[in-house]
């Protein structure tokens, strides 16, 4: 099964902020700039999380793209639209200590978006066009290799993400 992940464009969010699972409209003229930038095979089906950010590219991309929920990016709890320098050191550190199982603010861990990643990737049925997040195309990358759930919570907790905005993954 051959996948090509594609990062949503730059959202409409100050720099600093942690977003996760907030539904964001997308940067002005970015959406153009990723269109431009995109090559993509034609006839793939396309999926992409429902999260505006995602959806307006699928949506542009493909005249019935599939939304589903699974693919849609972490969510922070309490953290969420907070800027990173407000949250409290004790609870960075917390998460630090465990990033598999902790919850950011109450939200969800890395092992349940890796779990909702997986149940995703096993009813897909043939090569695709995933539109997502960074921390979703981490951890598809990771189910594609083999890794189940935990391992890829895990590799993606060890691994900083350095995925630009409309980049793309082949797998």
């Amino acid at each position: 099964m051959k996948l090509i992940l594609v990062r949503h464009p730059q959202p409409l969010v100050a720099p600093g902020v942690c977003y996760g699972s907030t539904d964001l409209a997308i940067a002005p003229g970015q959406l153009e700039q990723a269109l431009t930038a995109l090559q993509l095979p034609r006839g793939l089906p396309v999926y992409s999380s429902p999260l505006r950010r995602c959806a307006e590219l699928a949506e542009r991309l493909s005249p019935a793209p599939r939304h589903d929920a699974r693919l849609a990016e972490m969510h922070f709890g309490a953290w969420e639209m907070q800027p990173w320098d407000a949250i409290p050191r004790a609870d960075i550190d917390a998460w630090a200590a465990d990033m598999v199982h902790y919850r950011p603010g109450g939200g969800e861990s890395v092992l349940q978006m890796a779990t909702r990643i997986t149940d995703f990737y096993n009813a897909l049925d043939g090569d695709a066009v995933i539109i997502c997040h960074a921390g979703s195309m981490r951890l598809l990358a990771a189910r594609h290799a083999g890794l189940a759930p935990e391992e890829m919570a895990l590799q993606a907790a060890k691994t900083a993400h350095q995925i630009p905005y409309g980049a793309t993954l082949h797998l």
